[in-house]
């Protein structure tokens, strides 16, 4: 695993901005040299506003369509819940973009009769399907957000199952961020990644991140142990950085 490069920016605003800007130029490198590329997407404030600026600033640079899109992490709520991470993609980005739809790979609702367990074991079974060898696709890039507790997807400090399983999807049933049920993936899975690249901002934040930057320890700080195999890297606006004693 990589040690991360810590970038700072002034604002939210101009995390967002940055990570934007570098993702399509990840993406574009990516489709230079192969045939398509697997982004594994995250939500939050910061998460959703990189989604929204790329749908809103595409320049051309980038074949979408050859673009399959994955969730870290989705709330097990109805589809086309205003609080679902691919609901408030939908608008901005997967929307504006013209990505193929086969290629965008959401996570079940609770409303598609599978049961949370059951919907852990298809969203493994499709990630499979996609893997040129294991159980797991060649992930280029994973964006994660931070939490003020430092976890990340819904890989939560004090539940150690996402590190322990030896599975790609876990189903999260007692969440202590509501709402309590949720799907993730494991440890394994985005520690599987090319790029893993951190995001976050404000002051609330700022613990987490110096977690982050810190020694592995998942039990404590699961966004300590969130790093890709080639690089990795921690976004953030100075509120964010700044030190806390």
């Amino acid at each position: 695993m990589t040690a991360p490069e810590f970038i700072v920016l002034d604002d939210k605003r101009d995390v967002i901005a940055r990570v934007a800007e570098d993702t399509r130029q990840v993406l574009a490198d990516v489709l230079a040299t192969q045939s398509e590329a697997h982004l594994v997407l995250t939500g939050g404030t910061v998460g959703i506003g990189v989604l929204t600026q790329l749908g809103s600033s595409d320049d051309g640079s980038v074949d979408w369509s050859r673009v399959h899109l994955w969730w870290g992490d989705e709330r097990w709520l109805a589809e086309a819940d205003a609080e679902r991470n691919d609901e408030q993609a939908r608008t901005g980005f997967l929307e504006a973009l013209a990505f193929t739809a086969s290629n965008v790979h959401r996570m079940p609702a609770s409303t598609s009769g599978l049961s949370l367990d059951e919907a852990a074991v298809w969203y493994a079974r499709q990630l499979s399907q996609y893997a040129p060898d294991g159980d797991l696709p060649r992930f280029d890039l994973i964006f994660l957000g931070v939490g003020p507790d430092a976890h990340v997807a819904s890989l939560f400090p004090g539940h150690p199952a996402g590190a322990e399983a030896m599975s790609s999807v876990i189903a999260v049933h007692n969440s202590p961020k509501p709402p309590p049920e949720r799907l993730s993936l494991t440890l394994r899975a985005l520690t599987s990644a090319t790029r893993v690249w951190l995001v976050a901002a404000g002051d609330d934040k700022a613990e987490a991140i110096s977690q982050a930057r810190g020694t592995s320890d998942f039990t404590k700080a699961p966004a300590s142990a969130a790093r890709g195999s080639r690089e990795t890297r921690i976004y953030c606006d100075r509120a964010a950085a700044q030190t806390k004693t």
